[in-house]
C-alpha cells in the first residue's frame, strides 16, 4: 500500500479473540483496517453504523449466532459478508447462504485462500465507474430484465432485491442466450474460484434466486434444472439486446 492510499476498512465478528488477532495481523500489512467484535450484538451494530468493505462473520457464537446476525443485516445492508463456518457444517453454510452471505470459508482456512475470497467478495459487490461504463447495456429475457451499469434487476417492472451473486448469477443465464450452464461455469464465473465437484453453494443460491423470481423448480417458468450438467435460463420472447 502507498503513502496516500487509505487503508480499506474491514470488520471480524468472532468470539475467538485469538483468531480475530491472526486475521487482523494478516491483513493490516495487506492494506486493510480490521475493526473486531467479539459478540453477535456487538457485531451487527458496528455492520450497520460502520462502512464496511466488507465483514467476515462466525456462524458459531454464544447468544446471537452469526446466521441471526445476517439475518438481520441483510434487512438493512448489502455489505459484503464472508462467512466462518466449522469444518463439515454444511447445515451452517447452507443457512448463511440462503440468507444473503456471498461466500464462505472453513475454520481451517489458509491465509492465502481467506485474502483470494475476501477480495473477490469485494470485487463482486464494488463495481468501479469503469465497469459500469463497459457494461452500460440492458439485458432482457421475457420480462426479466437486468441493467449491468446501474446494478438493477427486475420482473415484469417489479425491483428485485438480489444479493451481489444472485445478480451475477442471473446475469450469466440471461447472457447464455438459452444455453445450458454447466454449475462449474458459473462458480468459476460469478465466485472467482475453481470448481470443486462437492461445492453445492451454487444450487443453494440458484435456490434463493428462484424464490425471489416466484419461480418453481418442479414446473419453472425462468430456471430450468438440466440433471447433471446444469441450469437454463427459459421463457418466452427470449431476447438479450
Amino acid at each position: 500500500m502507498s503513502d496516500t492510499e487509505q487503508p480499506r476498512p474491514l470488520l471480524v465478528i468472532d468470539d475467538d479473540k485469538k483468531l480475530c488477532g491472526l486475521i487482523r495481523e494478516y491483513l493490516e500489512p495487506l492494506g486493510y483496517r480490521v475493526s473486531m467484535r467479539h459478540t453477535g450484538p456487538e457485531g451487527l451494530h458496528a455492520a450497520l453504523q460502520g462502512n464496511f468493505e466488507a465483514v467476515i462473520l462466525d456462524v458459531m457464537m454464544p447468544g446471537m449466532d452469526g446466521i441471526e446476525v445476517l439475518r438481520q443485516l441483510r434487512e438493512k445492508s448489502g455489505v459484503p459478508v464472508l462467512m466462518l463456518t466449522a469444518m463439515g457444517e454444511e447445515s451452517d453454510r447452507i443457512a448463511g447462504l440462503e440468507i444473503g452471505a456471498d461466500d464462505y470459508l472453513p475454520k481451517t482456512f489458509s491465509t492465502r485462500e481467506l485474502l483470494a475470497r475476501l477480495r473477490a467478495v469485494i470485487r463482486r459487490s464494488r463495481r468501479t465507474e469503469a465497469d459500469a461504463r463497459k457494461d452500460d447495456e440492458e439485458l432482457l429475457v421475457g420480462d426479466l430484465r437486468l441493467e449491468e451499469g446501474s446494478h438493477v434487476a427486475s420482473r415484469g417492472g417489479e425491483v428485485l432485491d438480489l444479493t451481489a451473486l444472485e445478480f451475477a448469477i442471473l446475469g450469466s443465464l440471461m447472457r447464455a442466450g438459452g444455453k445450458v450452464k454447466s454449475r462449474e461455469e458459473l462458480i468459476e464465473e460469478v465466485s472467482q474460484r475453481k470448481f470443486d465437484v462437492f461445492d453445492r453453494s451454487i444450487d443453494v443460491h440458484i435456490s434463493a434466486l428462484r424464490r425471489k423470481l416466484g419461480d418453481d423448480a418442479k414446473d419453472p417458468k425462468y430456471i430450468r434444472t438440466i440433471r447433471a450438467v446444469g441450469y437454463q435460463l427459459i421463457g418466452e420472447g427470449r431476447e438479450c439486446v
